[in-house]
């Protein structure tokens, strides 16, 4: 691997360590590889750490993480795989020669960086994690390179040929999502797309595809995997289930090394993925095993979260887990439940549809998460399944892994493809709720019927109460699956009991008591507390300035040390002000003091030094302007079971201020949630929660509106209606102020920017004025740049500095004395292969050369 081009940055939170973070791309066979490595603290040896990204992503997904173990001491290299992010090249699905391949060259470079712990020459010691992709790179690295160390793969395939051919059916509808978010087929390997475009149009997968994406899958290399594997799979997920992870569990023991296996609430259906708790127990699990460090909880061997109620505080589904010392596997603890019902016969439909609908990719995990209270979304059509239902419990049961059963099963004609699913039927009969919305393919040829044949249903973790049957259908279509479509007719007899798991070693933890229960008589001590120590020290409120009574923000001279620091400064000598009207921006990268500055602003801390005031009043904690100031924080809770608008008239209440000062109708205008308002908040996606948030914030139409990362977690078309949400709201003489790292959101949306960096203020005006400042020009040839061509043109008198592209393809060089066609002399005499020279004023080059000092 031949390195490319990097640059330098840094990176902290308010109040972490700096993290330094190079970007720097990469050569590999002649393909770009888009890297970013990240170190923090001091200059001795540490292991390393490289991370994966979920299919469809890059490396900026998982750049927070990286961060985050970097400030625990590791070395932390991240890429974009082939095919993604800024990485060229086509997507081969983690071959060995291509994508595993790679991550050999990775830790090739890792071996030769100073800071980097050894094992012995050429072999760093490293731990590989990562989610979906980046989770099976992890486990197929760890089996084809063995100075890998440690791995923890997340929610990721043991046989991808298994996942989307499980039992010989092919998962038509993830398998489309899985090609379209990959940038549809011609972004893939040209055996891989005409093996998709061939299955999908049969709807059967044949011998060579399932080879082919055998040879690509870690099971292909079982018998290799050999180190400490922390194992965290979802519940709710219909494209790798939990048996995946399970076949994963049992290689691994079987070589010797150590594994623990987690099971999350979410998965790629959707869900609590449990991010914070499950990084910290991946950062347990690396210093156990790449550290060494003995004292290091790496947690149970088994872990499982149960969903049990709602906070009535925030709406929050409670979880509890429950663990054991060992992974029980999917059969442990047996126990046999009695089906009643004879034969019975019924109908693949023509075209097979309509077909039933189990899990529905994105959707299913919200309600899977909430199974256990009686939600969910599955639908059989009459004449198209079997039903057999066992007595009522006479007691609740557990179940833990994956039911079973004996069916004899005929088709009419050629092979009988079934879904098999279990469902939880409350006393009455007039409710049934599929456990995390799984369901099981089964494709049962001419020579296997006639017989029993052994049906395994999905692996599941539910308690089924007293007095609730379990119900066992066997429907003839799914909508996730290709079903056959002539028209045939099946007949199913019961050939035993249904056979279920109850995993009886494991022990529940106590429910967690909702954090008011011991948070308020706390924060009551802690308040009164506050209250003594600082009586004598409090100071009359400075008087308003009748000049700023109509200029909504103006901050001079601001300042704010860190905790326990006596010169280091989050904010320091910040002055700016706002206007009427205005959409500011407040930019700059992790650390400059954004969420600070802001903090200060909404009262909830004091600045050391300055002040300041909102329309003229002087700003301090409780004070009565704040009444004036509406804010965003993301993460806002409601009460899933009520109505969205419902949410808002309690909240509104809660504030003790009359109801006619809401101007509830205005605000929902704005936020422009429609008919969604009458519906339950449970059903809300994503960009509709963020836009009940806005709507809170604007009740009583503050005419300063703070928005901190309103964004975070929209996919681009709910970017867009936040966007739009945000300039209606200032259209009507009001102000708003929006921290963000979207810049290209920025740009559109607001009309000013305050940029900062290290604390302090770096520019301030409108957005044109800062992105035109300056004299960046962009400079494109018709081959890359060698980087002596490079830092030669930066030498050359007049010029500030000279840059590579991302692309590699151009310059962006900054003048700094010298003219454009002087530049383009200096560039032909220097044999630069030139297509063209052009201003280039984009935000982001703009922001970058600002932040960097001047030097892009």
């Amino acid at each position: 691997m031949v390195a490319g081009a990097g640059t330098w940055n840094a990176a902290a939170d308010d109040s972490g360590p700096t993290v330094h973070r190079q970007d720097r791309m990469m050569k590999a066979d002649g393909v770009s590889v888009d890297t970013s490595y990240f170190t923090a603290g001091g200059t001795g040896r540490r292991p390393a750490v490289l991370i994966g990204h979920g299919f469809g992503g890059s490396k900026d997904d998982v750049r927070a993480q990286a961060e985050q173990l970097a400030r625990s001491g590791y070395a932390v290299l991240t890429w974009s795989a082939r095919g993604f992010g800024k990485s060229g090249g086509d997507i081969s699905l983690n071959a060995p020669d291509r994508e595993v391949a790679d991550v050999s060259r990775l830790i090739d470079w890792l071996a030769d960086r100073p800071e980097v712990e050894l094992d012995a020459k050429g072999d760093p010691r490293v731990g590989i994690t990562g989610a979906s992709y980046g989770g099976a790179v992890s486990l197929l690295a760890a089996g084809y390179d063995k100075r890998v160390d440690a791995i923890a793969p997340q929610i990721t395939y043991w046989n991808l040929a298994d996942a989307l051919f499980p039992d010989g059916v092919f998962k038509k509808l993830w398998a489309g999502i899985f090609v379209t978010t990959g940038g549809g087929c011609q972004k893939f390997e040209k055996r891989l797309c005409e093996m998709y475009e061939r299955v999908a149009v049969s709807g059967k997968p044949d011998a060579a595809a399932r080879a082919l994406l055998t040879e690509r899958s870690p099971s292909a290399v079982a018998d290799r995997i050999k180190v400490p594997a922390l194992i965290v799979q979802g519940q709710s997920d219909s494209l790798f289930p939990l048996g995946q992870a399970d076949a994963m569990a049992e290689a691994v023991s079987g070589n010797g090394a150590p594994v623990a296996v987690d099971w999350i609430a979410g998965g790629h259906d959707g869900g609590d993925l449990e991010t914070d708790r499950v990084q910290r127990r991946i950062g347990d699990w690396f210093d156990r095993y790449l550290k060494d460090d003995k004292g290091a909880g790496t947690g149970p061997g088994f872990r499982v979260t149960r969903t049990g109620g709602i906070d009535s505080t925030d709406g929050a589904a409670l979880t509890r887990g429950a663990s054991g010392d060992t992974y029980p596997g999917l059969t442990s603890g047996a126990e046999s439940v009695a089906l009643g019902g004879r034969t019975k016969t019924f109908r693949n439909p023509a075209g097979a549809s309509p077909p039933a609908i189990s899990a529905v990719p994105g959707v299913g995990g919200g309600l899977a998460q909430l199974s256990s209270l009686g939600v969910g979304l599955s639908i059989d059509f009459p004449g198209q399944y079997a039903r057999f239902d066992s007595a009522p419990l006479d007691e609740p049961l557990s179940v833990t892994g994956s039911p079973a059963v004996r069916v004899d099963v005929k088709a009419e004609r050629g092979d009988a493809v079934l879904f098999g699913k279990v469902y939880d039927v409350s006393p009455d009969g007039k409710q049934q709720v599929l456990p995390a919305q799984l369901v099981a393919p089964f494709r049962i040829t001419p020579d296997q019927q006639g017989k029993p044949v052994r049906l395994t249903l999905p692996a599941i973790d539910h308690r089924f109460d007293a007095g609730h049957r379990l119900r066992l259908v066997l429907s003839a279509t799914d909508l996730g699956y290709s079903s056959p479509a002539e028209p045939t007719t099946y007949t199913v007899t019961p050939a035993g009991p249904l056979t279920v798991p109850t995993a009886p070693a494991l022990k529940t933890a106590p429910a967690t008591l909702p954090w008011w229960t011991w948070g308020l008589p706390a924060a009551a001590v802690v308040i009164a507390a506050l209250l003594l120590l600082t009586a004598r020290r409090r100071t009359a409120t400075p008087a308003p300035d009748p000049a700023l009574a109509d200029v909504p923000l103006q901050i001079t001279g601001l300042a704010k040390k860190y905790a326990k620091s006596t010169d280091r400064y989050a904010v320091k000598e910040l002055s700016f002000r706002v206007e009427k009207g205005q959409v500011l921006g407040l930019l700059g990268p992790n650390g400059a003091g954004k969420t600070t500055t802001l903090r200060m602003l909404m009262g909830l801390i004091t600045p050391d030094d300055g002040e300041i005031r909102v329309f003229g009043q002087a700003i301090r904690p409780g004070a009565p302007v704040l009444s004036r100031v509406g804010s965003f924080v993301e993460g806002a809770g409601f009460l899933p079971h009520l109505s969205g608008r419902a949410n808002l008239e309690l909240y509104w209440q809660a504030t003790g201020r009359p109801a006619e000062d809401a101007h509830l109708e205005e605000a929902l205008e704005i936020a422009g949630l429609g008919d969604a308002l009458a519906r339950a908040v449970r059903t809300y996606s994503q960009g509709m929660r963020q836009r009940l948030a806005i709507a809170q914030a604007m009740l009583g139409m503050p005419d300063l509106l703070i928005l901190d990362e309103p964004t975070n977690g929209l996919d681009p078309p709910q970017i867009r209606e936040m966007r739009d949400v945000m300039i209606r709201y200032a259209a009507g003489g009001r102000t708003v102020i929006v921290s963000s790292h979207l810049l290209s959101e920025v740009e559109q949306s607001c009309t000013h920017l305050v940029v900062m960096d290290r604390g302090r203020l770096v520019q301030a005006g409108p957005v044109a004025e800062i992105t035109g400042s300056g004299d960046m020009l962009l400079v494109t040839t018709a081959q890359e740049v060698p980087e002596p061509l490079v830092e030669k043109i930066a030498a050359l008198a007049g010029i500030g500095s000279a840059v590579r592209t991302d692309g590699g393809l151009g310059l962006l060089v900054r003048l700094d004395g010298a003219t454009a066609s002087g530049l383009i002399t200096e560039l032909v005499r220097l044999d630069v292969p030139l297509t063209g020279v052009g201003p280039h004023r984009r935000l982001e080059d703009a922001f970058l050369t600002l932040i960097s000092g001047g030097s892009a």
